[in-house]
């Protein structure tokens, strides 16, 4: 369980260490992981950061991420564990600079990165027309 306390100190752990990759202004952060606490505070360390949150549904297959991330040019990857070693591959193969992991066992690089960093961070400054996600439609109206 994480106290209000936990999740800022959490989410500015994780801000901290995109800020440390010296990402380009609007740089995008494409995550295929399941839902979790740890998943909420790495969409808002995204915003934190001042980079464009990208989801992307667990369902999604090879061709499909091959796609996305072809599309939206990520500079950060993360996803699950189990499937780093494809989603890697196409990452990078894409030109995707960072790929991380973020398990739901509150495991993973991601997490084991972020705890190295200090958990005080000022939010990137913006403004309202600024992009902050990126979400793509499956197709179905359903």
């Amino acid at each position: 369980h994480y106290s209000w306390r936990d999740l800022d100190r959490a989410s500015a752990r994780m801000a901290n260490l995109l800020a440390s990759l010296a990402l380009p202004e609007g740089s995008r952060v494409a995550v295929q992981v399941e839902k979790s606490v740890e998943a909420m505070i790495l969409y808002l360390a995204t915003l934190r950061a001042g980079y464009v949150f990208l989801p992307l549904n667990t369902a999604y297959q090879s061709g499909e991420i091959e796609y996305f991330i072809g599309n939206a040019e990520p500079a950060v990857v993360v996803c699950t564990p189990a499937n780093f070693g494809w989603v890697s591959k196409i990452a990078f193969t894409a030109g995707t600079q960072h790929v991380f992991t973020l398990g739901e066992d509150r495991n993973g690089s991601l997490l084991e990165r972020a705890a190295h960093q200090g958990d005080e961070h000022t939010p990137a400054a913006r403004s309202a027309g600024d992009l902050a996600a990126i979400l793509y439609t499956s197709g179905t109206t359903g």
